[in-house]
């Protein structure tokens, strides 16, 4: 009987301890939900890119290790090529959406509209006769 539940103490203890091992890693949830969001897609768009290089670079017959590197070397510029341009957009698109809307405040409260051909002047238009 002691042994049982020594042994269940010690069953309990262990799932403890692991319970607490994962709890511990719950600050990552976030972190692995945003790169599910967006990681895969962009590892789609890349695989999509990448896939037309490698088969050419095989049928031209050159050497795997030669393929993987050019492959590899593409498929770096274009991920950089990704990530620069979306931090670009992410500092860039407040001041983009700002314009917009003081653009569109501005002519709403001026009543431009649409119409930039300034104002209608009710005055005939001098003859130049041709």
């Amino acid at each position: 009987m002691w042994t049982l539940l020594k042994s269940l103490l010690l069953k309990w203890g262990a799932l403890r301890v692991l319970w607490n091992a994962f709890g511990s890693l719950a600050f990552l949830l976030p972190i692995a939900f945003l790169l599910k969001m967006f990681g895969l897609p962009i590892l789609m768009a890349l695989a999509v890119l990448a896939l037309p290089v490698f088969l050419v670079l095989a049928v031209i017959g050159l050497p795997i290790i030669l393929v993987l590197v050019v492959g590899g070397g593409l498929l770096a510029v274009v991920f950089a090529a990704l990530t620069f341009g979306m931090v670009v957009l992410k500092l860039l698109l407040p001041f983009i959406l700002l314009y917009w809307v003081v653009k569109l405040m501005w002519r709403w409260v001026f009543g431009r509209g649409g119409d930039r051909s300034g104002p209608i002047s009710s005055e005939p238009k001098p003859d130049t006769g041709s």
